[in-house]
């Protein structure tokens, strides 16, 4: 078994071209490096340097062995930091999925808050919608994302490795033009509202959509979809135009970047519940204590809203 600390010593070398400037990237002195790399052709049994005025270069047996000592060691380092994630707080990568909306409105401040908490623990944040996110954590891409469902809806099935904690619902609202008749109101606008108004939606496929339609076609107030658009902040920028209204959830309609009107609906049964889903047998110190974060701003957002 060869020492890995002579194989780093071994991959400097040739990095470097010299013992020398080898010895001086590692805090070494000459002699004690030389030592070092000769007790690792014992080990190998071969020459692994052929020495020079000039440097070092490696030998064909040397070339053999660095190559293989650089996986290992990438592996080492890599192995290093996983076990840092899985025991403590004091190292490690902690790897996030998101949604849009809760990436720009709700994660930055629970992500400054874990950054003050725990310096030492990296972050790395990617964009996933669900059910994107779900199959992230499964296949071990991301360690915690956020996702959502909608209500009504048929609940969407999760693989038995991983599951979902709930840590926000927020009602669906009506968004309109500013000025706009049926925002006007103070009391809550029934769906019956609705009818025959010209409905800004999100893709036929989309949970929300679902949702809507299917509460709308309870009371009989079928809707006149006018434009169909992919994401959230395209309906409202079509709402603020005029366009016409539509559903979408609160946190979208109090975070507009364009002006909407906004009324909150009767029944009040239209939902969307945020969740953080994460992988049900491993335990990570750092992932525990940013769900504990994500519970607490979640709630206060929730309890604002």
């Amino acid at each position: 078994m060869y020492d890995p600390t002579r194989l780093a010593a071994l991959v400097a070398v040739a990095e470097a071209g010299s013992i020398t400037r080898a010895a001086e990237r590692l805090g070494y002195t000459p002699p004690a490096l030389s030592q070092q790399l000769a007790k690792l052709e014992r080990e190998a049994g071969a020459t692994l340097l052929v020495r020079s005025h000039r440097g070092a270069r490696l030998t064909g047996a040397g070339e053999l062995l660095v190559a293989r000592a650089r996986r290992v060691l990438d592996e080492m380092e890599r192995a290093r930091h996983e076990l840092a994630r899985l025991t403590g707080l004091t190292g490690g990568t902690l790897r996030l999925g998101t949604f849009q909306t809760a990436g720009m409105h709700l994660l930055p401040p629970v992500l400054s808050a874990f950054r003050r908490a725990h310096p030492d623990v990296a972050l790395a944040v990617a964009n996933y919608e669900p059910p994107d996110g779900v199959a992230a954590v499964a296949a071990g891409e991301v360690d915690l994302a956020l996702t959502h469902t909608y209500q009504p809806a048929d609940p969407v099935p999760l693989p038995s490795t991983v599951t979902a904690e709930p840590v926000l619902v927020e009602e669906l609202v009506l968004v309109t033009a500013p000025g706009h008749a049926l925002s006007t109101g103070s009391s809550r606008l029934p769906l019956t509202g609705l009818a025959g108004q010209p409905v800004i939606s999100m893709a036929p496929e989309h949970p929300s959509r679902t949702g809507v339609e299917a509460a709308l076609a309870r009371v009989g107030a079928t809707p006149s979809v006018r434009v169909e658009t992919p994401g959230y902040a395209l309906v409202c920028a079509l709402v603020s135009a005029g366009l016409g209204v539509a559903v979408v959830p609160e946190m979208v309609a109090r975070t507009a970047a364009t002006p909407v009107g906004v009324r909150p609906l009767e029944p009040g049964d239209l939902r969307r519940t945020i969740s953080v889903v994460h992988r049900v047998e491993e335990t990570a110190p750092a992932a525990d204590a940013f769900r504990a974060l994500l519970r607490g701003v979640f709630g206060r957002a929730g309890r604002q809203g």
